[in-house]
């Protein structure tokens, strides 16, 4: 989902690109593929590639990736609100499957390993963090936290939180980058 600000609303107003109502709450910031789906040729995504707006793999010859969206919320220091952002992770294949074959079940809770699988510009090698995918009930995105002992800038922002102005720096930026 992408928001754009609204010009003509309030100076905090974003226009939601899906409903096209004006929302007063920051967007989530999403992706819509994995990035190495992203990557692939027009060709690729359409012979070995199948995307979802749950799930994704990219059979190659001698592997296949999977991927599944999560959620991922930032802490923003001194502000009600954090900053949620929409994410892919890689599974491995048998978490993948058991998340699969679980995706009806209100019920499901568990953990996975999982790494982040989409580039953010304001971070070096930011497909490479080890994450812990948390499955919910009732079915909501599973949230992702990153690994506290994994040096990166990334991880440290996560658990020591942004500033609001950060936060709404990385909002413009992201809504500038798919207008």
């Amino acid at each position: 989902m992408f928001w754009r600000k609204n010009n003509k609303a309030s100076k905090s107003g974003f226009k939601c690109s899906q409903c096209g109502e004006v929302h007063e709450d920051w967007p989530a910031l999403t992706f819509i593929s994995p990035t190495p789906f992203h990557n692939l040729s027009d060709n690729e995504k359409e012979t070995i590639g199948n995307l979802s707006s749950d799930f994704c793999t990219i059979e190659y010859e001698d592997q296949t990736d999977r991927f599944i969206r999560v959620v991922l919320n930032q802490k923003v220091n001194n502000h009600p609100e954090s900053l949620q952002y929409g994410f892919w992770v890689s599974l491995s294949e048998k978490s993948y499957d058991d998340y699969y074959n679980n995706f009806e079940n209100e019920n499901h809770e568990t953990k996975y390993f999982g790494w982040l699988s989409n580039y953010l510009v304001d971070y070096d090698n930011s497909e490479s963090i080890p994450t812990t995918v948390i499955t919910k009930r009732g079915n909501d995105r599973p949230e992702i936290i990153p690994h506290d002992d994994f040096d990166h800038q990334f991880v440290r922002d996560y658990y020591n939180g942004i500033s609001k102005e950060e936060a709404e720096r990385r909002i413009h930026n992201m809504m500038n980058n798919n207008s």
